[in-house]
């Protein structure tokens, strides 16, 4: 079930009109959320509803046997791990390992066809099965950390695990974050839904008339038979895709963000201008951050982190980018993607480039854009549709050739620069300072969202799934 669909806005103003009699009771609540949670996932294939079931009493058993058998917490952790791990291997990578298994064979002189004898079911990728996967080893590794106790009503363990907004895209929610809330029988206070109202007003800004009038420019560079050989046009549609990635996901999060609001929960601030970064490292903090400090806190700390030397910080690192790029997709072009990032943070760890370059006047400015430079090479990686077609755009794009074009069309062109000079607003401060009393800007609101919200009916683009669904 899209958020940008009519059958969304459907279900939405039915499950809001059942909310204030359900919030009321524990089990009465959790039951409504897990109900309306199940609909909205098993809309697409109510089958898989078995694995997102199956993955969490997994872990809700897990969870009471270490705090039930704590002799035991190491191999029930490992269990809980290997489950869900296991899940992603079968649904996500085997058709990755059957191939890269037959190429490597072929190599040896062997002809062997494992690809072609994987079930077919094992071929579909479960929507949000990257997320919610995540979400769930969260919640046995800090029971197993002692950082969380287990819930014992199974009801509001699944509440945390399925709750809807969040389900199929993220953001990933700590279970030590959303457990507690679930607890209560707070209303939302009218400051909070109006937050709501504009988190999801802006949400849907962000992807049906920023990313959705950009996604077929940017499909058409990528789909057509025969690839530009202009490197201005490359760089263009790179910077396209860039804001149509990110106004995709991040208005995703943004409508999720204000659905809970409405419901009365939190959920973390997902993205932070990413592209305003002045460093890669910084970019990290800002891009998907509840993923990259899950990584961080699950992955890269347990490895040590960088408590133990320089260059074995630099290997965690390494690791820990590299499978962040294969958790993105099961191919060998986003493992580069994870690659390039990791040794765009070695360089600038080692040779603390950001701090020179913004001792000079407008270095500020220049790391902006050296900084995203690196990210849109890296893009190409993310986005291309095979490795050979990922380097003949990076050539294309450092060859400094080809006719002097960008691809853009008149209302590309409008959209795009909507998306860019709202960061550049953000990067400079500007708008800080308001130019009216507040008084004139509490009365200017609403007619600025309703202007918003004619813009998200009149100048949307053709519908599409959220980009972040396929992984």
């Amino acid at each position: 079930m899209l958020f940008n669909s009519l059958i969304f806005i459907l279900f939405a103003l039915l499950f809001f009109a059942v909310w204030p009699y359900a919030r009321v009771r524990n089990n009465r609540r959790w039951a409504c959320l897990i109900v309306a949670s199940f609909i909205f996932y098993g809309w697409w294939d109510w089958r898989f509803l078995f694995l997102i079931i199956g993955s969490g009493l997994l872990d809700f058993g897990a969870g009471l046997g270490m705090e039930r058998f704590p002799q035991r917490r190491r191999l029930l952790l490992v269990i809980s791990i290997l489950g869900n791990v296991g899940s992603l291997m079968v649904f996500k990578y085997s058709g990755f390992v059957a191939r890269n298994l037959d190429a490597l064979c072929a190599l040896f002189g062997f002809n062997v066809h494992v690809a072609s004898q994987v079930p077919h079911f094992m071929l579909i990728l479960p929507i949000g099965i990257s997320f919610y996967t995540f979400q769930s080893m969260s919640y046995t590794i800090d029971i197993y950390r002692g950082q969380l106790r287990p819930t014992r009503n199974v009801l509001h363990f699944f509440a945390y695990l399925s709750m809807f907004p969040q389900l199929v895209a993220g953001p990933i929610i700590r279970a030590r974050d959303l457990l507690p809330q679930l607890l209560t029988v707070r209303p939302s206070t009218e400051q909070e839904r109006w937050d709501g109202m504009k988190l999801i007003i802006q949400g849907y800004f962000k992807k049906v008339v920023i990313a959705d009038n950009l996604a077929p420019l940017v499909t058409g560079a990528f789909s057509a038979a025969t690839l530009s050989d202009s490197t201005s046009y490359w760089w263009f549609i790179m910077i396209a895709f860039a804001f149509q990635i990110y106004c995709d996901f991040s208005g995703y999060t943004d409508i999720a963000r204000g659905l809970a609001k409405w419901m009365g929960y939190e959920f973390a601030l997902n993205f932070n201008h990413p592209y305003i970064s002045t460093s890669m490292r910084e970019f990290w903090t800002r891009w998907h951050i509840s993923l990259s400090s899950w990584f961080r806190d699950y992955v890269y700390i347990p490895l040590g982190g960088s408590k133990v030397g320089t260059w074995r910080s630099h290997v965690n690192m390494w690791l820990t980018m590299l499978i962040s790029g294969l958790w993105h997709g099961a191919a060998w072009h986003f493992v580069i993607w994870g690659g390039l990032h990791a040794l765009f943070l070695s360089v600038e760890r080692i040779t603390k480039w950001p701090e020179v370059i913004k001792r000079i006047i407008g270095g500020n400015m220049l790391a902006l854009v050296l900084v995203n430079v690196q990210v849109l090479v890296a893009w190409v990686f993310f986005r291309a549709e095979t490795m050979e077609q990922a380097m003949y755009i990076i050539r294309t794009m450092f060859s400094f050739s080809g006719a002097l074009r960008s691809g853009l069309g008149h209302d590309d062109t409008i959209y795009l620069a909507i998306a860019i000079l709202s960061e550049l607003c953000v990067f400079l401060h500007l708008g800080t300072k308001p130019l009216v009393s507040q008084k004139v800007q509490r009365a200017l609101s609403p007619i600025a969202w309703v202007l918003v919200i004619v813009a998200c009916i009149y100048l949307r683009g053709p519908g599409s799934e959220f980009i972040y669904f396929q992984f």
